[in-house]
């Protein structure tokens, strides 16, 4: 950095770094209060929510119950839930859904023989009933389009589309006596300029760090981005190990694994091999509706055994209108490669879906760095231990964005001086001619890790990767050092440190739970005193 102070013209109470269904949320619950900055790497609609097909779990029958939900929570999560994080979430979800529906998000509705209607509520895996609330088979894309909608019209609400965070700006790094968050270094690019914004209080809502692997149902921009900058600051983070692998992703080349919900197998799809051999109630008794791990682990573990590229999942003995109606988007987007799902099988292959682990927070969304917020995949709330249930995702989201918002309304009344901030240094940096160098170690970062640190490990794969990582980190920071960054740079470097996270969770696990399969070690230890990994900065 310069000696020359920033004067910044973006000054706000409260920086979001992420523009999901987490960081959305967050933003409308504080804006009445606080001046709130929204920071999106491409349009607003382009995050990982847009593409959630589910639902949202949450008890809304009187036949269901919040112990009900809590246990199949608990028992998903192989003994590493923090149950007072399950209840907490579980106990906020009916009224979140109110606030959705106040909003406007238009779920799915049943219209009884009575002529009374009420919101349709469909079961997927690990779930004892049914209580997933959705909008036909694109809850995301409701989600988000409602959420977006009313943050545009926010006049509190400032929003930078095209803008990727660099690094928060802490205390530390100022090198003052506290660690406090002030800001953070933000590359607009459009002008490939960084950008400096200071702020009373920042919330991490990247979502998480599935592109870290080379298949993935996740969008482009799930680069760990806030996983990776809470760890350079100082945060603690919790349980990398755990990415859940989607079991079902559409396998066709041009598909770009685009995934199957969970939906499909709760409305009575079955999964087949090649032959047509139903094959899932020889892993587990609830057969399709196994939890995710047990289900990507046995459709792995069908492929390798028989040397095939995929399997296939059939709901065509359903009728064609049930499935029309029920999933619209992926019956359609099925035909376009070529499958019509309400006659045949669709080929599938499990992609990696989600992260389980993260930045470790208490139940009001704060790291151990005062001011430093993170919710949503970014977040390890202690809710999804070492498995996540299905829809239990955009859940965390919309709990955890009502409980951190009400704990920065509490302190926005005290007062927090902020210290001069540099402006972004580029005086010592030259434009790289060699960008294949990021080209390639994106790369190579991902096939090993889909290679050597995927659905099933073993301490020598585990040892290969751990080797490879650190000769990218190494490599990276060296070229980060010398020439001027650029979102790819930026997406790599934190791409490399989330790899590193989960490979280190990995070696650390000395058992099988979960997502988390070793050749090694494959049975679970501890059974009833489960530790969770956790890393600290040195």
């Amino acid at each position: 950095m310069t000696d020359s102070l920033t004067n910044t013209k973006h000054q706000y109470d409260v920086l979001i770094i992420g523009s999901g269904a987490a960081g959305l949320s967050l933003a409308l619950r504080i804006a009445d209060h606080a001046s709130v900055a929204v920071i999106s790497k491409k349009t607003l609609e382009e995050g990982s929510t847009y593409y959630a097909q589910g639902g949202i779990s949450a008890v809304l029958k009187p036949t269901d119950s919040f112990d009900s939900h809590i246990q199949d929570t608990l028992n998903a999560g192989v003994g590493l839930c923090d149950p007072a994080a399950v209840k907490f979430t579980v106990e906020g979800a009916p009224s979140n859904i109110q606030w959705l529906i106040d909003l406007g998000v238009p779920f799915t509705t049943d219209q009884h023989k009575n002529g009374k209607r009420d919101f349709h509520l469909t079961r997927e895996g690990g779930h004892s009933h049914r209580r997933v609330i959705h909008a036909a088979d694109a809850t995301g894309q409701a989600l988000a389009t409602t959420l977006v909608n009313h943050a545009r019209h926010h006049s509190n609400i400032t929003l930078f589309e095209n803008h990727i965070a660099v690094d928060v700006i802490t205390g530390k790094k100022l090198k003052l006596a506290d660690n406090r968050v002030y800001g953070a270094y933000i590359l607009n690019r459009d002008t490939e300029k960084v950008e400096t914004f200071k702020s009373r209080f920042v919330v991490l809502a990247t979502g998480g760090a599935n592109k870290v692997y080379l298949y993935t149902s996740n969008p482009d921009g799930s680069t760990g981005d806030g996983i990776a900058i809470a760890w350079r600051a100082g945060c603690e983070v919790a349980n990398m190990e755990f990415m859940q692998f989607h079991p079902t992703c559409l396998y066709h080349p041009q598909a770009k694994s685009f995934l199957i919900s969970e939906a499909v197998r709760g409305e009575g799809g079955q999964l087949l091999l090649p032959n047509g051999e139903r094959f899932m109630d020889r892993f587990d008794e609830q057969g399709e509706l196994a939890p995710r791990d047990i289900v990507a682990r046995a459709i792995d573990h069908e492929i390798k055994r028989l040397g095939t590229e995929c399997v296939y999942l059939d709901i065509s003995h359903k009728p064609a209108a049930f499935i029309k109606s029920h999933f619209p988007t992926i019956h359609k987007r099925c035909l376009e490669f070529g499958f019509d799902m309400t006659k045949e099988p669709i080929p599938v292959v499990p992609a990696a879906h989600y992260t389980c682990g993260g930045v470790k927070t208490d139940l009001n969304g704060r790291t151990n760095i005062d001011g430093l917020y993170a919710i949503g995949e970014t977040a390890s709330t202690g809710l999804h231990g070492a498995n996540r249930m299905a829809s239990n995702s955009l859940l965390e989201c919309l709990v955890f964005a009502e409980s951190s918002g009400k704990h920065i309304i509490s302190q926005l009344n005290e007062k927090i001086p902020m210290p001069a901030i540099a402006n972004w240094d580029e005086s010592q940096v030259t434009d790289s001619d060699e960008e294949v160098v990021v080209t390639h170690n994106w790369h190579e970062l991902r096939q090993f890790m889909w290679d050597y640190v995927g659905i099933v490990r073993s301490d020598k794969r585990l040892a290969r990767a751990k080797s490879r990582v650190n000769l990218l980190l190494k490599e990276i920071d060296e070229y980060y050092g010398n020439f001027r960054i650029t979102d790819d740079l930026i997406e790599l470097r934190n791409l490399a440190v989330v790899a590193d996270l989960i490979i280190q969770c990995a070696i650390a696990r000395k058992e099988s739970r979960g997502l988390h399969y070793s050749l090694d070690y494959p049975e679970v230890s501890n059974r009833d005193n489960a530790t969770n990994t956790i890393l600290r900065p040195r």
